[in-house]
């Protein structure tokens, strides 16, 4: 079950069946990172209870010195049992707060290695999962994930852990020592549970749907900031700043209500617990008065009754505090489980085959494929490329031909059929062998900050800087990185911004050739080129593709010359295949579409 619905939208409306599964999920994660380091867990929780006890024992030392060392003192002048008591008092302190300070230190360290663990885990997980997932949950909600929800996550276990933990450790010692001092001075105590407890179930019901529905107006916030960050251009081409303005108020406005929801159930929950605290040692004072009246109870035993009920309910408020940050940690946790918990649609393989070299033969055999079930893309495609030959694919949007090249690539499986390299089946072949067999170039030309040159190696680390000119003049980059500032040494800052879209294309052209694939798609790499930079690479494609399996999806027809071999598709189906001579010759779409694209021209 995933807590986004199916366009990838956060969900926060959840059955109880799946609200049960969202808790046994969550559970099932903490229990996984908490594992590793249980030992550790278990050496700061006896810190935390040596250190509890110390701070405990301080109202009986009071009582002790009120009623026996303060009478020996004004009867005798003996001033020991005083002083041992006072003495006593100080050490407990200073013994309580070392064993607090060390508790600290160790949980400061369980936590940052429980949160390194689960960023590290978080990141080569998304990173692993296929394109269908990225496609359908957006950028803006993975962020959410590695930074709202893990800060959440990190704010619990740093102050949260430390409230339960010392919280109830004071509760129950603290009731010890009030039964063994004076039992009838718990019953008040006891007796206030009961409407405690329904009062934290009605909180607790309350506020579980308040922070999941504000984690929800978080993720939605962060995603709206980003895509409107990453999508800057496209805002200022249109002039959508007062539009996405308003879009991000009216979610500004969303989160502001969820976290004012949360704040008034806690506004609620506080005072009330603070009242009954209130109401009971009021209670407890007046009837331990009227048992000193009555000579049934020593001054000083009453007033570390009444020390004992105060600090009882002192941890309350810290429970409440820890309630509150644990409902907001458990519905972060919920959504990181979430990502965690995704397959991989595009598997590795169980027993994978690695190849030592490639003819770059590719085959579709009775492949049919669809995004959306029941709407095939391709419904039945049959073919062979043979190694070595470049091929155009040509034909109006929606083809089929961009998926085509993703099934070649493996961002996809087919639902039925197989795709093989080689006459071997893809979903065989070892990913790091498929990585290095087969390289695609889109229109996008991502580029990664960093150097031109630490770019143009990301295919191939180990490259010489000879072989990276090389392969930058053969695309006709060269002369263009060497008029930047630093040479191949240049920053192209974020996404490549410090240069134009054909820069960005043709260094994309040299990263993929540096490369070396057996199999090269390009899928509308040349859009971004203007007619020079076009006509340059394409000098250097008819050289660099010698000997190399290559798919070439293109609307510009001038590309589909260097072709060996075009295939004309219609709704996921080859309608016309033959040379490029030959089909211009004929009478078919391809002779259409060939004339037109001539006729514009002139």
């Amino acid at each position: 079950m995933s807590v986004t619905g199916v366009s990838g939208e956060e969900r926060d409306d959840f059955t109880r069946d799946e609200n049960k599964r969202l808790r046994a999920r969550s559970l099932g994660l903490a229990g996984e990172l908490v594992r590793p380091v249980r030992w550790q867990i278990a050496g700061s929780g006896l810190m935390i209870v040596l250190g509890t006890l110390s701070f405990v024992a301080g109202p009986a030392l009071i009582a002790i010195g009120i009623d026996q060392a303060l009478p020996a003192l004004t009867s005798s002048g003996d001033w020991t049992p005083a002083l041992l008591i006072a003495g006593s008092y100080i050490a407990l302190g200073l013994l309580g707060g070392l064993f607090r300070s060390g508790y600290f230190r160790t949980s400061a360290r369980i936590s940052q290695r429980v949160l390194f663990t689960l960023r590290v885990r978080l990141f080569r997980h998304t990173q692993d999962l296929s394109m269908s997932f990225h496609e359908k949950y957006t950028s803006g909600r993975v962020i959410a994930r590695q930074t709202s929800d893990l800060d959440t996550l990190r704010e619990f276990l740093d102050s949260g852990i430390e409230d339960l933990v010392s919280g109830v450790l004071f509760m129950v010692f603290t009731a010890i020592a009030l039964i063994a001092l004076d039992p009838q001075s718990m019953l008040p105590v006891l007796i206030s549970f009961v409407p405690l407890y329904l009062f934290t179930w009605w909180f607790s019901n309350r506020s579980r749907k308040a922070f999941r529905s504000a984690r929800v107006s978080s993720a939605r916030l962060i995603v709206q900031f980003v895509e409107t960050m990453t999508g800057i251009r496209a805002v200022k081409a249109f002039r959508r700043e007062r539009h996405n303005e308003t879009t991000y108020g009216v979610e500004i406005d969303h989160y502001r209500m969820a976290n004012q929801r949360v704040i008034a159930l806690f506004g609620i929950f506080d005072p009330g617990l603070k009242l009954v605290a209130n109401v009971v040692m009021a209670i407890v004072l007046l009837l331990g008065a009227l048992r000193v009246i009555g000579g049934e109870m020593e001054v000083g035993v009453l007033l570390a009754a009444v020390l004992y009920v105060r600090r009882i309910f002192e941890p309350v408020a810290d429970l409440a505090f820890f309630y509150n940050g644990m409902q907001s940690a458990g519905s972060a946790l919920e959504k990181i489980s979430g990502v965690l918990e995704e397959e991989p649609s595009v598997p590795q393989p169980k027993n994978p085959v690695t190849l030592g070299s490639f003819t770059g033969a590719l085959d579709f055999d009775h492949v049919s494929f669809h995004y959306v079930p029941d709407r095939p893309v391709l419904p039945d495609l049959d073919l062979h490329i043979p190694g070595g030959q470049t091929v155009a694919l040509v034909g109006t949007t929606g083809a089929g031909k961009s998926t085509l090249a993703k099934l070649i690539a493996r961002f996809y499986d087919p639902s039925a059929g197989e795709v093989s390299l080689d006459g071997v089946n893809l979903r065989n072949i070892d990913n790091d062998t498929l990585r290095r067999a087969v390289v695609m170039v889109t229109q996008e030309a991502y580029l990664f900050s960093g150097s031109v040159s630490e770019n143009l190696r990301i295919g191939r680390p180990d490259a010489t800087d000879a072989q990276v000119e090389a392969a930058t003049r053969a695309v006709g980059a060269h002369d263009f990185i060497l008029s930047l500032p630093e040479g191949y040494d240049t920053d192209v800052n974020k996404r490549g911004g410090r240069l134009s879209s054909g820069q960005r294309q043709l260094l994309s052209f040299a990263r993929a050739f540096l490369a070396d694939p057996a199999v090269l798609i390009l899928d509308e790499a040349t859009a971004s080129l203007d007619i020079p930079s076009e006509r340059l690479v394409q000098r250097g494609l008819q050289t660099l593709l010698a000997d190399r399996t290559a798919v070439i999806i293109a609307h510009r027809l001038s590309t589909v010359a260097i072709a060996d071999r075009v295939l004309v598709m219609e709704h996921g189906r080859i309608i016309e295949d033959g040379r490029p001579a030959d089909l211009i010759a004929g009478t078919g779409t391809f002779s259409t579409l060939h004339r037109a694209w001539r006729d514009s021209l002139a």
